[in-house]
């Protein structure tokens, strides 16, 4: 009582003598038994599961619970939800079900005892650590997601940030400016507050088992008897082991795609030194088609989904079909396999590097070791000879590209080159068609000392498959300008992009555009001495491919000449443009050794 209150309060009766005084007194420095001593908390008069009252007043059941204690309850529940959660997350979207989440998960129990046993300011520390590593590796779960929908294989922490950059631009251009910025502000932010509230979260649970750590103590012995007792025997109740290490596995598989990726880098290196035609004289490479105008051509996502799947296949299958009929009725004879792509559904730089160079190149520190070294690919090996002009004709490139050297090109015709002057079709800067006709009228058409050797990259087949341009009459392309109304006409991509029935049918129509535009221009434009070798650089995405579609890609080889044909019948390929399902299936990086062996070319090494 305040001095004041005592000093003025009126005199009354004197208060009680107590019925039963204690018969015992504690020593003046006597520590109450429920004290926690190691760190200076009083769990006794503590507890957060009850916003802070004691717990004693929870101990008579719920109703000792008020609204702020019901408050506190459900933010530690929501806690322990959020960090089971991220402990168990798989990361690939078909895994997401919900047996995945009714599991043990081993890396709780140990945390929970590790926390039991420190003070109060480690414990704090280390769950806080722990909880915001918890929340980076959610993000990387999330990360892994998305590149095995759309690249078919997990995140990369050493290569593939630039690839982000590499989908916000897609994005920008498939769903606008707006959009992309939205989303990538919502996923910035998204994955900020997962790093917090995982932290947070943790750190909750710990000052939690702290304070109710006898309870807590047993709970986790328990739970530590029942992981052991169900791993050992392999228990499957709900289709899955029940004993769980999720989160530690993920962190150990991206430890190791850190250690690989590192490791690999020199024994690439290395690798892409030694070449077995990197020696050989200019005389000696492709003497079989001198004289030829040789055209490599790949078209986007061009895959064996497109000739197999039930619903793509029909349309892309019939465009095949009546282009060989046409083809051959123009005096041309085909042949085609099947390719292994290095990369899928996106990426397509790796696939044309892996075609050209005959080195496996499915990462981008691979393509930049390959690149921006000597080694000879196969477009290079035109121009070593001197017998050819090289150029390229690149409607995706949009800024500067060092790699023309790499790839032996004197020229390069960029999306800003070829005189494009209509709309853009999403990713795409321009229709085949119109990039076809470009060549034809600034380079395959002219008058030249020396036969061609082309490199063209075909795009109106990339994602997302909407709009997609119609072919119009050769003789009224002009400039684009009336792709406007094509354009406009056409689908929505944010229509498409979201839908797997209506991307498929998308996709289909696309290749056949593509097709059709290829095969119409050789039979416009092409001569006795012209030689097409065209293919698909990967397949399109799960969305469209599937979840557990192959890499192969078709190839084909189409001349007038029946001797270019004649060379690579010991490859026995299937006769027209449409491989048979049982035709040779080859890597993409053997095909730069088979074609220059075939057209005459003989090997000479060179040494690491």
């Amino acid at each position: 009582m305040p001095l004041f209150t005592r000093l003025h309060q009126p005199p009354g009766p004197p208060p009680p003598k107590p019925s039963n005084p204690p018969t015992t007194a504690l020593p003046p420095t006597a520590t109450p038994p429920s004290a926690d001593t190691s760190d200076g908390e009083s769990s006794a008069a503590e507890d957060v599961g009850s916003g802070g009252k004691s717990s004693a007043a929870g101990e008579g059941g719920a109703a000792g619970l008020g609204r702020a204690g019901w408050v506190s309850l459900g933010v530690t529940v929501l806690s322990a939800v959020l960090v089971l959660g991220a402990l168990l997350l798989p990361n690939t979207v078909t895994a997401l079900r919900p047996n995945r989440f009714a599991r043990i998960p081993a890396e709780a129990i140990v945390g929970a005892a590790v926390l039991l046993a420190l003070p109060r300011r480690p414990r704090t520390v280390v769950a806080a650590v722990a909880g915001t590593a918890l929340g980076a590796l959610t993000v990387l779960n999330f990360l892994d997601m998305g590149f095995r929908s759309y690249l078919g294989r997990g995140f990369n922490l050493v290569l593939d940030w630039s690839l982000l950059d590499d989908a916000q631009s897609y994005m920008k251009d498939s769903m606008g400016t707006a959009t992309t910025l939205t989303a990538t502000v919502g996923a910035v932010l998204a994955a900020v507050l997962l790093l917090v509230l995982t932290a947070l979260a943790t750190v909750r649970l710990a000052t939690f088992l702290a304070d109710h750590r006898q309870r807590a103590t047993k709970a986790t012995l328990v739970a530590g008897t029942v992981w052991i007792t169900c791993s050992t025997l392999g228990l499957q109740p709900a289709g899955l082991p029940l004993a769980a290490d999720r989160a530690a596995t993920a962190l150990a598989s991206q430890a190791r795609r850190v250690q690989v990726t590192l490791a690999d880098e020199a024994a690439f290196a290395k690798e892409a030194r030694a070449d077995t035609f990197g020696a050989t004289p200019p005389d000696r490479l492709l003497p079989d088609l001198r004289g030829k105008d040789v055209i490599f051509t790949f078209i986007e996502s061009y895959g064996r989904s497109a000739i197999e799947d039930p619903v793509i296949a029909p349309g892309v299958t019939a465009t095949l079909d009546a282009s060989t009929e046409s083809l051959e009725a123009a005096g041309y004879r085909a042949r085609s396999g099947w390719l292994t792509s290095s990369t899928y559904g996106g990426s397509s730089w790796l696939g044309h590097s892996t075609f050209l160079s005959g080195l496996w190149i499915d990462n981008q520190q691979r393509y930049t070791t390959v690149t921006s070294g000597d080694h000879l690919s196969l477009t290079k090996a035109f121009r070593k000879t001197g017998a050819w002009d090289t150029v390229g004709i690149m409607p995706g490139i949009q800024k500067a590209w060092p790699e023309a050297d790499f790839y032996g090109l004197d020229k390069v015709y960029d999306a800003f080159q070829l005189g494009y002057q209509g709309p853009k079709f999403s990713w795409s800067t321009m229709p085949d068609q119109y990039a076809l006709e470009a060549f034809q009228r600034m380079v395959h058409g002219k008058q030249r000392d020396k036969p061609l050797m082309a490199e063209v990259i075909l795009t109106s087949s990339h994602q997302p498959w909407a709009p997609i341009p119609t072919m119009v009459d050769w003789e009224e392309l002009g400039d684009g300008s009336l792709f406007g109304a094509v354009q406009r006409d056409g689908k929505d991509a944010q229509d498409i992009i979201t839908d797997g029935t209506k991307s498929r049918a998308e996709y289909g129509k696309s290749i056949t555009y593509s097709v059709t535009s290829l095969t119409q221009w050789l039979e416009r434009y092409g001569t006795e001495d012209t030689v097409l070798v065209f293919l698909g650089d990967h397949q399109p995405i799960a969305r469209v491919s599937g979840d557990n579609a192959s890499r192969d890609v078709p190839v084909s080889i189409v001349a007038k000449d029946p001797e270019v044909l004649e060379k690579i019948a010991d490859w026995n390929w299937t006769r027209g443009l449409q491989p048979a399902p049982d035709a040779p299936v080859w890597k993409m990086d053997a095909f730069r050794d088979r074609f220059l062996t075939a057209y005459g070319s003989t090997p000479r090494p060179t040494r690491d």
